[in-house]
């Protein structure tokens, strides 16, 4: 399963069904689960803990150095869960000990090609990151948010579940769950209507989504106004779901 001309550490765990293509690299640290399959050209370093079942294609970087300043050589890692889709030319880097000392990256991602997500990330699951977005240090992407081609996203800027980021945009500010922003800077446009319908919310869910986006967007209210208003649409999940993404910001929601 691991082809003659890659190069692994004997200081590596690798389960004996995962699969290693010619010329890549796996350093000392890497642990990797059962199932999953690696291709030409990788290079893995750790310390870093790979789950089951991932695909990592060619020219992959997965777990190297962060390029951060501060970063002094301190052990760091990356954490990554199971069925994930890694592809061509991806770099995912460790954490660094100034924030949580680990990047983490949940479970069934597509990193589409050149994707980059810096040091101290977290990434939940069922989320798309199209060709070259790429996220910086310490930015949180909650579960089933799509990050389109060219997405830029600035520092300590987390990206709401099931919210949409449009091509090309470019994150300062936070995005609201199920909220669906474009341009540069980017800004609020509606809600992920239809990622809501895909992923099976009701009619009523997605009024009350709604609702809430109008209340937080169209009403003239300061956010913590807002916040208070949204109390009063009930306790659908989706609607806490909602809230809790706004009362959370620290850098302030994308206006």
């Amino acid at each position: 399963m691991i082809h003659p001309h890659a190069i692994v550490d004997p200081r590596a765990e690798l389960d004996p069904s995962v699969t290693v293509g010619p010329f890549t690299t796996i350093g000392a640290g890497v642990k990797i689960a059962a199932g999953t399959v690696i291709g030409s050209h990788v290079v893995i370093k750790g310390p870093s803990e790979i789950g089951r079942n991932n695909r990592i294609y060619q020219f992959a970087s997965v777990g190297e150095d962060t390029p951060d300043l501060k970063y002094q050589g301190e052990p760091t890692r990356l954490i990554m869960g199971d069925n994930n889709v890694v592809r061509e030319g991806v770099t995912i880097h460790r954490g660094t000990i100034q924030d949580r000392s680990e990047t983490v990256i949940g479970s069934d991602n597509l990193l589409m090609a050149y994707v980059h997500i810096g040091h101290d990330c977290v990434v939940g699951n069922h989320t798309i990151l199209v060709n070259n977005a790429s996220i910086s240090g310490h930015v949180v992407v909650d579960d089933w948010a799509i990050l389109s081609g060219y997405a830029l996203v600035h520092q300590f800027v987390q990206i709401g579940a099931h919210a949409f980021v449009g091509p090309g945009s470019f994150l300062y500010h936070d995005v609201p769950a199920f909220v669906t922003a474009t341009g540069s800077p980017a800004q609020p446009r509606t809600i992920n209507r239809e990622g809501m319908k895909r992923r099976g919310f009701s009619s009523e869910q997605i009024a009350q989504i709604n609702r809430a986006y109008k209340i937080l967007y169209r009403r003239g209210l300061t956010a913590e106004q807002a916040l208070v208003e949204l109390q009063g649409l009930g306790d659908d999940p989706a609607v806490g779901l909602f809230h809790a993404s706004v009362a959370r910001s620290r850098r302030g929601i994308i206006r």
